[in-house]
This record gives C-alpha cells, sequence and structure tokens, in this order.
C-alpha cells in the first residue's frame, strides 16, 4: 500500500436531521486538511457533503470534487463551480465512482443515504474481490451506522461474506479519530505486507 495521500468521503448532499453531522464533515474536512492530505469527494456544495469541501478549504487543503453533469444543477450551485482547486465533470455515475476510487488512498462513510450506502458498499465489494487494500471507514457518528455493522455481522454469521478478512472497514466513532486510524492501518498493512515478503524469502 502506498503512503496515505488523499481521502475520498462519501456522504449525504443533504444535512441531515442532527447538526452533528454537518458539524462533524466539516470537523473531517478540516482535519484531512490540517493532516496534509488531499480531500476527494462528490462534488456538491449542499448538505453534509458541502461541509466537507468548506471544512477543508478553510484550512487550506486541496479539494478535488467529482461529479456527474446531471448532478451540478442539483448537488452544487453555478456559483460555486470555480471554488474547488480541482473539479472533474463525469458523463455518468459510474464513471464517478471509478474517478473517485482511482483518486484516493483511503475512504471515510459519513451520514447519507442511498447514494453513500451503496458507494461504500462497492469500495467494500472491490476489496473483497482483491481489487484493492485501502483502508475503509464507516464514521459511526451517534451510532449512525449501527444497523450496517450488524448486517455484516449477520452476513458472516451466515457465511455470505466470502474472503471476508479482506473486508474489515474501521468503525470510528469520533471525527478526531478518523484521519489516524487511517495512517495507522496504511502503517499497518506495509509492515504486514512486508512480514509476508520476508517470509516467502526464507
Amino acid at each position: 500500500m502506498s503512503t496515505i495521500r488523499s481521502i475520498c468521503v462519501y456522504c449525504g448532499s443533504s444535512p441531515g436531521r442532527q447538526s452533528l453531522y454537518v458539524e462533524a464533515g466539516r470537523a473531517l474536512g478540516r482535519s484531512i486538511a490540517e493532516a496534509g492530505l488531499r480531500l476527494v469527494y462528490g462534488g456538491g456544495t449542499k448538505g453534509i457533503m458541502g461541509a466537507v469541501a468548506d471544512g477543508a478549504m478553510a484550512a487550506g487543503g486541496p479539494v478535488t470534487g467529482i461529479i456527474p453533469r446531471f448532478l451540478m444543477t442539483k448537488e452544487r450551485t453555478a456559483s460555486d463551480l470555480d471554488r474547488l482547486d480541482e473539479l472533474v465533470v463525469t458523463e455518468d455515475m459510474h464513471q464517478r465512482k471509478h474517478m473517485m476510487f482511482e483518486k484516493s488512498d483511503a475512504f471515510v462513510a459519513l451520514p447519507g443515504g442511498i447514494g453513500t450506502l451503496e458507494e461504500i458498499v462497492e469500495i467494500m465489494t472491490w476489496a473483497q474481490l482483491g481489487r484493492h487494500r485501502k483502508p475503509i471507514v464507516f464514521a459511526n457518528l451517534d451510532g449512525f451506522w449501527n444497523p450496517m455493522t450488524a448486517l455484516l455481522d449477520h452476513m458472516r454469521a451466515e457465511g455470505f461474506v466470502h474472503t471476508g478478512h479482506l473486508v474489515q472497514p474501521l468503525i470510528v466513532e469520533a471525527v478526531v479519530d478518523i484521519v489516524p486510524a487511517i495512517v495507522e492501518a496504511a502503517r499497518a498493512a506495509d509492515e504486514a505486507e512486508g512480514d509476508a515478503g520476508v517470509i516467502g524469502r526464507l
């Protein structure tokens, strides 16, 4: 695994019903920027999505927004098109998700809806298939992702999560702990790969 240089954040384009969601988004963006990392996100300027970008930019961090053309008037406003230092407009959702994956070294799911769920599940699917070993984090604010983690445990118990050792998302309760958890996970993975290489040469 390469050094962590960028973190992809999946989250709602609406604010949700609790103010802590938007506050957490802004705090995570700031934390990513203060760690010297690039934020990769869905390009929107509304809801939690906009808060993450605002937090990163306010702290002077680089931000890459990736958005399909058909969502440009739904998830962002025209006046904000030039705020990001990198804006990528894709032709469809598939291209957006692939580009977000390629540009990111780790993934975080903040609270969100069906789209957020679909994105992080796809990343876990790719991990299970051995396509990547990038850190995956569920930001479990106020227990938001408890139903999801319970479902994953249930699927494992029923024998439907094959190669489960490849799908071990980090469950992090506090926003302040997310970036350190990602950095530590990447370090541990590097050490494990190094140990395996040494054993293989013996």
